[in-house]
């Protein structure tokens, strides 16, 4: 492991053109459970994956489900179809709560197709008669998912990527609440920190790079940055932006056409702002519009769950942990476990002790996680990890409840 060097990860505001389109499928994926739960419907029987194209006042929502009766209506013929308004709904809504409401792209006169279909018979067999055959539904597709944790911020994520978000996050509030210039901004960002390691450990900041959208077209990069500056200063607080720190705030000059009228946006394009920022490996899946019988989303949580818990039990400074699945299979192929030279005890021990404290068939994650709920659509941008676990069910990934049962299960 090298000890000093330079490490770059970026982040992308709600209002990039994919994340609109995350948080659009991701608001379908909640509507869904949430219609279940009123329906009566077992949320266990839930199926969307759904898929988002965003453009110049535009938006098209494909994919599979499986819904329940309040989605659906009867078309000319009797035959039950999907009602496509409840989607629209949604995604108007999405829209709307991110701030768009430009020329080009207005949450109120977008025009939006709704291209959802029934799931495959072939998928969801996978599924459902794996179950019937093995007490276990088996995983939504084959794929390796990784989990990543640790010591570099409290919340044992990395830090470039940890405060890429942060500086997002301020801005994008301090936009909605309207604080002076601030609310001038536009819901389009994105944002990328250059942290310096010395010895293993996050020093400084090298450089700083922010391009922001802004609804004032006579503003220039000056006048951008010193609107945003005083919110990038309180988002590195907990670490020193070098004297020599590099600052490229909308280095292109103007930015006034943003989101989706600017650059066509797609669901599942921002997997590495997503996850890690490239601080540790990604297994390819997206997570957004998907439920959580798909192990690109529910087994990535339960890696990253086990990894965070790893490392918080003290038995290692960083874990990576891998898991592989097959379509139909319910328990993973393969646990693989990378301490990075800095555990405390073997890789082969922690992959037994995983095996000891959570069952990683689908379901078993789902009902360890509690994952069946309406709680995706916060997760679309600012990243699925280093989050806050929440009183509605969200981020329970990031709870510390197996830090002792891995102890226990390393003593056995």
């Amino acid at each position: 492991m090298r000890s000093s060097y330079l490490f770059t990860s970026e982040s992308v505001s709600e209002g990039h053109p994919d994340k609109v389109c995350d948080r659009i499928s991701d608001e379908i994926v909640d509507l869904v459970y949430r219609e279940a739960a009123k329906s009566k419907v077992d949320p266990w029987s839930v199926r969307i994956a759904c898929e988002t194209l965003a453009t110049t006042n535009r938006v098209v929502i494909a994919g599979e489900v499986r819904l329940p009766p309040s989605l659906m209506k009867k078309d000319k013929n009797g035959k039950d179809v999907i009602n496509p308004a409840r989607f629209k709904a949604a995604a108007r809504k999405a829209i709307r709560e991110i701030g768009y409401e430009q020329d080009g792209f207005h949450w109120k006169t977008a025009k939006i197709d709704v291209l959802l279909h029934s799931q495959s018979a072939d998928i969801a067999q996978g599924v459902d008669n794996a179950a019937d055959r093995q007490g276990d539904e088996g995983a939504g597709d084959q794929g390796i998912m990784f989990g990543y944790a640790c010591r570099e911020t409290a919340e044992l994520m990395p830090a470039p990527l940890y405060y890429a978000h942060r500086i997002l996050q301020l801005l994008a509030a301090a936009r909605k609440k309207g604080e002076g210039d601030a609310g001038k901004l536009g819901p389009d960002a994105k944002s990328q920190v250059t942290v310096r390691y010395v010895d293993g450990k996050p020093a400084d900041v090298a450089s700083i790079v922010l391009s922001t959208q802004h609804l004032d077209p006579n503003w220039d990069s000056a006048k951008v940055r010193a609107v945003v500056e005083p919110y990038i200063r309180e988002a590195l607080a907990d670490l020193k932006i070098a004297d020599d720190c590099s600052w490229y705030i909308n280095p292109t000059g103007k930015f006034v056409i943003g989101g989706p009228d600017g650059d066509a946006g797609l669901t599942g394009r921002k997997i590495i702002v997503d996850t890690y920022g490239g601080a540790a490996p990604h297994g390819g899946g997206a997570f957004s519009g998907k439920d959580t019988t798909k192990v690109d989303r529910s087994a990535a949580y339960a890696a990253r769950y086990l990894a965070k818990n790893v490392v918080a039990a003290g038995l290692a400074d960083r874990c990576a942990i891998q898991l592989a699945y097959a379509i139909g299979v319910a328990q993973p192929l393969s646990i693989y476990v990378d301490l990075y030279g800095t555990g405390k005890v073997g890789e082969d021990q922690v992959e037994a002790a995983i095996r000891k404290v959570m069952d990683l068939s689908p379901s078993g994650i789902r009902r360890h996680l509690d994952l069946n709920k309406p709680i995706y659509a916060k997760t679309s941008a600012y990243g699925h990890f280093g989050r806050k676990a929440g009183r509605d069910g969200s981020f329970s990934w990031e709870r510390l409840d197996l830090v002792k049962p891995l102890k226990d299960a390393l003593k056995n």
